[in-house]
């Protein structure tokens, strides 16, 4: 699947924006935010969306007017876009009997996901994680090539999300090509070997999951800390491996420290905060990052990676399209 200078829009808010990226077989986690662009850029690809400019091509055709492609190309959306009077087992053969796929596969996808023993009840009756499972055993049956899931695990519980990983990660090692989108980073950590991470519509990065990881690592992050003695403790932290730098308010309050580590500023605040004799308000130990400084943070870990493409990562999301579109 390959996707080329894709920019899509509606009115005047921008979804997609000039973004290129690639899924090969195997599973691949798209990552981002809520808002993001995972959504357009997955019914994209699936043929459902126009774009307005660039091309989408999946197993060497476009999805929107092939319909050999369309056979063999699954998707299950995070809506729950499915009558609740239908059963499991009946939202299975009508998708079987869409797609003219052998009535046989139906057991085989609904017992692939531990609903065999449910099929029969309502899915109206269904948890949250319960539907997500029945519309993946639906996506199944016709046993496709190209499998795309938009946040798979909201609503499971810890041992189905364990095995719905299981299954995804098992339809990948057959060759299949499963896209896997999530905003929770250690999801697709354990999921998917690569990632792709779109932030405000276009691509901030691509890669091994460890490279990315690896390379927002060393990205400062600002923790504000509030103590009943900030000055001696913004002394002692300047003395941590992990701190950057450290600032207090123009009153002398409200203690901010730039690190690389969290986590070891987290270790390391209590041990020195008793032994300053000095007591924490930790009902104010936030972490002050907005939702612009992390998009950045993401940016910057690309560019140290060499897998930021030139602009990107840095545009708002609300931009304004062609003039020959407004």
């Amino acid at each position: 699947m390959t996707v080329d200078d894709l920019s899509v829009w509606f009115g005047q808010n921008v979804a997609l924006s000039e973004l290129s990226c690639s899924f090969g077989p195997g599973v691949t986690g798209l990552l981002g935010p809520n808002g993001a662009g995972k959504t357009t850029l997955m019914r994209a690809v699936c043929g459902l969306l126009a774009p307005r400019q660039g091309t989408v091509t999946v197993l060497g055709a476009d999805p929107r007017v092939d319909r050999d492609v369309l056979g063999r190309l699954a998707l299950v959306p995070e809506a729950d876009a499915v009558p609740v009077a239908l059963s499991a087992r009946r939202l299975a053969r009508y998708r079987a009997r869409l797609t003219d796929t052998d009535p046989d596969r139906v057991e085989q996808a609904l017992d692939a996901v531990d609903l065999t023993d449910v099929a029969d009840r309502p899915l109206g009756g269904f948890s949250k994680g319960m539907r997500q499972r029945a519309k993946i055993a639906a996506a199944l049956v016709s046993d496709p090539s190209v499998l795309v899931l938009d946040e798979p695990l909201n609503g499971a519980d810890p041992v189905q999300r364990v095995a719905l990983i299981e299954l995804f990660q098992r339809l990948g090692t057959e060759g299949r090509t499963v896209i896997v989108s999530s905003h929770v980073l250690h999801e697709v950590e354990r999921l998917a070997a690569r990632v792709v991470v779109v932030v405000r519509g276009r691509l901030a990065a691509a890669g091994d999951r460890r490279a990315i990881r690896d390379a927002m690592a060393d990205v400062p992050r600002r923790v504000l800390i509030r103590s009943d003695a900030d000055r001696r403790l913004a002394s002692s932290l300047m003395g941590l491996d992990a701190v950057v730098s450290v600032g207090l308010g123009g009153d002398g309050s409200a203690l901010t420290v730039s690190t690389t580590s969290a986590g070891e500023l987290a270790l390391a605040l209590p041990t020195t905060a008793r032994r300053l004799g000095i007591r924490l308000h930790c009902r104010s130990l936030v972490r002050c990052i907005t939702r612009r400084q992390s998009d950045n943070c993401t940016a910057q870990a690309a560019q140290r990676t060499g897998m930021l493409t030139q602009g990107q990562g840095q545009q708002h999301h609300r931009q304004t399209p062609p003039a020959g579109e407004r």
